[in-house]
């Protein structure tokens, strides 16, 4: 296994990753849209791939910097090599690459009902936030 940056070339495998283990892609996760996210996050996006079996992405997380805080998003382990701590490793290479950045908080945003994956999280370290409500506005393409 080996991790490295996600290339625009890696894009269309990473959404057919997200599309295996269930993830429910909107606008803002078409192509377009993730090489704007490369582009402003070069070091922060990550694919895991399994090179005895030609480079095949097995793995792959979307870490961004706001300026401030950082942000992960689609944190996503093919389901046959789940249960191997490798969505783990993912997440251990998105943080070093935050720390030094200088980044002091990370953030994410699960849904509530994706019990597996909060215990994923709290099992990493992570503390489950109650008090904070998540809202969105999605703006019309012009």
């Amino acid at each position: 296994m080996k991790i490295r940056n996600m290339l625009f070339d890696d894009l269309s495998n990473v959404r057919k990753l997200w599309k295996e283990v269930g993830f429910l892609l909107s606008e803002s996760d078409s192509i377009d849209e993730l090489k704007r996210m490369l582009k402003h996050n070069q070091n922060l996006c990550l694919v895991m791939v399994e090179e005895e079996n030609n480079n095949e992405i097995i793995g792959a997380v979307l870490g961004g910097f706001d300026g401030r805080r950082g942000w992960v998003h689609h944190l996503a382990v093919k389901q046959s090599h789940r249960r191997k701590g490798l969505g783990k490793k993912l997440m251990i290479n998105l943080v070093s690459a935050f720390k030094s950045m200088g980044v002091i908080k990370i953030k994410l945003e699960i849904l509530e009902s994706n019990e597996e994956i909060i215990q994923f999280y709290k099992g990493i370290g992570w503390k489950l936030r109650n008090e904070l409500i998540t809202m969105s506005l999605d703006l019309p393409r012009e």
